[in-house]
């Protein structure tokens, strides 16, 4: 083998580089695409959210068990199964904080002065942002109703979608009743739809 050869077989040319490199490019985008980022963190979002909610429900239910009364019932003076909602959960009477108007949620509510929850619970993303789309919200309909709701704005569309297809997307109403959207409101809706109106999905469903 020459020595003229030799040189030529031993790296790659600048069009060989570039179509490596755009192939790589390519697949990082395909891949990308189908990961979809913005989604993920969406959807790992609205789990969280989930996750939280079925806790303060519970938190809620085994307070009650305790002393036969919710924790909103001394704030409004009613008998122990008024409706109750919907609110944010920052509200003093859900038990998370305490009374706003003396200090916002520096202290501890009924749920975690009983040790229902962790005072941790006062950090989590509701309680501290001011996006009423990134609140949870709590709610109990009436007398008539034993079941306390928790619900929020879904982020990603993956929930959006499934709430729309199942007729689970709802209004709150400031009497803790619930109206239903709609499947030909919601289908197609897009985020700022959901956003502006607070369409919201609850637990339990």
């Amino acid at each position: 083998m020459t020595a003229r050869k030799l040189k030529r077989n031993l790296g790659f040319t600048l069009v060989e580089l570039l179509i490596v490199i755009g192939l790589l490019g390519a697949i990082a985008l395909i891949v990308i695409a189908a990961i979809n980022p913005i989604e993920q963190a969406n959807r790992a979002r609205d789990t969280r959210f989930k996750s939280d909610g079925a806790q303060l429900i519970s938190a809620i239910d085994r307070y009650f068990a305790a002393r036969q009364q919710f924790p909103w019932v001394p704030d409004i003076a009613a008998n122990n199964d008024a409706f109750f909602g919907y609110v944010t959960a920052t509200n003093y009477g859900v038990g998370i904080c305490d009374d706003p108007a003396v200090s916002g949620c520096d202290d501890d509510g009924f749920l975690l002065n009983t040790d229902e929850l962790k005072s941790e619970f006062r950090n989590r993303d509701f309680i501290t942002t001011t996006v009423e789309a990134d609140m949870l919200y709590i709610g109990k309909a009436s007398e008539t109703s034993s079941s306390v709701y928790a619900c929020f704005v879904p982020a990603s569309k993956a929930t959006r979608q499934k709430a729309c297809d199942e007729e689970k997307v709802y209004t709150l109403n400031a009497n803790g009743t619930r109206t239903d959207v709609g499947l030909a409101t919601c289908t197609g809706a897009t985020g700022t739809d959901w956003t502006t109106n607070l369409w919201s999905v609850c637990i339990p469903e």
